[in-house]
């Protein structure tokens, strides 16, 4: 049986694919008006397409295009979503830059500024609307979920600017929580481990701490949409602080 929409609205960013496509399309289909929001439109676009075959009755999808980075395309976006949706109550914080395996002295600084600015200062930026739209909404009050990823915890070889905002994360997180509760707003992370989205060659060789190559095991990536769903679906006197999700013969738990 269809599900109906729950009067709630959630932000997905990084929607367009991946992580984000497959976990706004859980939440669309859990009853939540969900808001995609990527830098192509065109990708959004066909990712809410898909998304509404299996939607719940009643639940709405809209596609806004923005890059995290910019603060005034951010403002924008929270101004879309309360024009749309009057509340936010629902972020998931997942736009995210990698970079090829290198080690320091081969990262170039442009492309630190890059990761920075998408990892970090996006997910500040993404946040900070959200905590002040929950902030003066009425009822007040809301979730934000950062995608903190396994790089929050434990690097893979040559990933200098990745994992340094990924434990960035973690401090952003942890002050999110604590600096919420006075205003009803939960603050959680997801760490993820090895998802199959296509983007990394993970059943078919990744770098390891001995400097060999080797395949991974891997997840199917709706596991991590049924984890968010889980979180987002708490009351907000409840709040999961720090969730690992990970292919289960995954290396992260051994010795490297």
């Amino acid at each position: 049986m269809t599900k109906p929409a729950n009067g709630k609205t959630a932000i997905v960013t990084g929607a367009g694919t991946g992580i984000g496509k497959a976990t706004a399309a859980a939440l669309l289909a859990e009853g939540w008006n969900t808001v995609f929001v990527g830098r192509r439109k065109d990708v959004l676009d066909q990712a809410v397409a898909e998304a509404e075959r299996s939607a719940a009755a009643g639940a709405k999808a809209l596609a806004i295009s923005c890059d995290v980075t910019k603060p005034a395309e951010v403002d924008a976006l929270f101004a879309g979503v309360e024009t749309a949706f009057g509340r936010v109550d629902l972020l998931f914080n997942n736009a995210g830059k990698g970079f090829k395996t290198a080690t320091i002295d081969e990262v170039p600084v442009e492309v630190w500024d890059e990761v920075v600015a998408v990892n970090l200062t996006g997910s500040f930026l993404v946040a900070r609307g959200a905590f002040a739209m929950m902030r003066r909404q009425k009822p007040m009050g809301g979730r934000i979920i950062n995608n903190g990823s396994i790089s929050a915890h434990t690097p893979r070889p040559g990933s200098v600017p990745y994992t340094a905002t990924k434990h960035a994360i973690t401090g952003l997180t942890k002050t999110l929580a604590l600096d919420g509760r006075p205003f009803d707003i939960a603050c959680g992370q997801i760490d993820i481990g090895n998802a199959q989205t296509g983007i990394a060659p993970l059943a078919t060789g990744m770098p390891q701490a001995d400097g060999s190559m080797m395949g991974e095991a891997v997840m199917d990536v709706r596991r991590v949409a049924e984890a968010i769903v889980y979180m987002s679906g708490l009351p907000l006197d409840s709040n999961v602080l720090f969730m690992t999700v990970m292919a289960t013969k995954m290396p992260f738990v051994g010795r490297g």
